[in-house]
């Protein structure tokens, strides 16, 4: 697993983070005094949550002023999705070969 996809799993492991890339999801640009209002976190921390998003590839930036914009970056949940259809390969082999087993000692 390279190291984007460890920053990626870390990031989304904190409920705060996810909150914030799920907000900016659904709600769309934002600048860090809007995603502080509703966080239950300082700006401070939000503006570290950010960071780490942003590291992981899940949030782009865009400074306008003395304002930074944030903005979701689904694709950076690429990842996450390759390594679920990984895992859901693996299982779906275990089940069936599971299934023959059970097949067999029935016979």
């Amino acid at each position: 697993m390279a190291a984007t996809d460890d920053a990626l799993f870390k990031s989304l492991a904190d409920p705060t983070r996810r909150a914030i890339f799920e907000r900016l999801c659904r709600e769309g640009e934002l600048t860090v005094s809007a995603l502080t209002k509703g966080a239950g976190v300082s700006q401070p921390a939000v503006s570290k949550h950010l960071v780490a998003l942003k590291q992981a590839g899940l949030v782009s930036d865009r400074p306008q002023g003395r304002q930074t914009h944030y903005s979701a970056r689904p694709e950076g949940l690429m990842p996450l999705i390759d390594w679920t259809g990984r895992m859901t390969a693996f299982w779906e082999r275990r089940f069936d070969d599971l299934e023959d087993l059970l097949r067999r000692m029935d016979q």
